[in-house]
């Protein structure tokens, strides 16, 4: 604790003077962050960090394996995260972030010990889709392979929840929300992302395009199309 205390010195005597005029720009003007990122949190995930992003960059909601409930009306700190930053802030992009040995993650693949903390136990419930999906089209799976074809199938399943929520369907039926799915590697230092037309994980590269989980586009499901005669 004393290191990490040291550090907050560190922030005031030389960081923060260093972007002075960055912070000043952002209590005085507020916040117009680019995404929303819902990431683990685990503590060897740092979206800013995996993002390089500056203060002001990002809206950030972390928890025990990226989940995001489905809509519901009871109030929830992940609901009211992603109704502020798209009803509130405009953010236009969501990334659904998962990472690899996630522990989350291995407790849905084996739930032993789960009973001591009730909990975890309740909110994991929540990616349950995840584990049943893997455990009967991948039954051949298990041990590591098995825990991170639950944590990409989280994601997803994650995904499909986060489109529930009001204020984002109506941002994708507009035209103008963007959903991404994304998964760290973290011992081969990689970001994976879910390409929507193929249902698959593909690494994020310079020289391709960003593979998105649903691509903004208006819909037009009010109006209809004449019968053809």
């Amino acid at each position: 604790m004393n290191e990490l205390i040291g550090r907050v010195f560190h922030f005031e005597k030389t960081i923060f003077p260093a972007s002075s005029e960055l912070f000043g720009k952002l209590s005085t003007e507020g916040q117009e962050p680019k995404a929303l990122m819902i990431s683990c949190a685990d503590s060897r995930i740092v979206p800013e960090q995996i993002m390089q992003a500056q203060p002001g960059d990002l809206f950030v909601c972390r928890n025990a394996g990226n989940i995001v409930p489905p809509y519901s009306t009871q109030n929830g700190g992940v609901t009211s995260t992603v109704e502020y930053a798209v009803a509130a802030l405009g953010v236009r992009d969501i990334i659904v972030c998962g990472h690899s040995d996630c522990g989350a993650m291995k407790a849905l693949s084996n739930p032993v010990g789960l009973e001591a903390m009730p909990n975890v136990a309740a909110w994991l419930k929540h990616g349950a889709a995840a584990e049943h999906i893997v455990s009967s089209c991948h039954s051949d799976l298990d041990g590591k392979e098995r825990v991170r074809a639950i944590s990409l199938e989280n994601i997803i399943a994650q995904i499909a929840h986060l489109r529930t929520h009001p204020s984002v369907a109506a941002a994708i039926a507009r035209g103008e929300m963007t959903l991404h799915g994304w998964f760290v590697d973290i011992h081969a230092g990689q970001v994976l992302g879910l390409d929507g037309d193929t249902g698959q994980f593909v690494p994020l590269r310079e020289d391709s395009a960003l593979p998105v989980a649903l691509a903004a586009k208006t819909r037009f499901a009010t109006e209809y199309a004449e019968a053809a005669e």
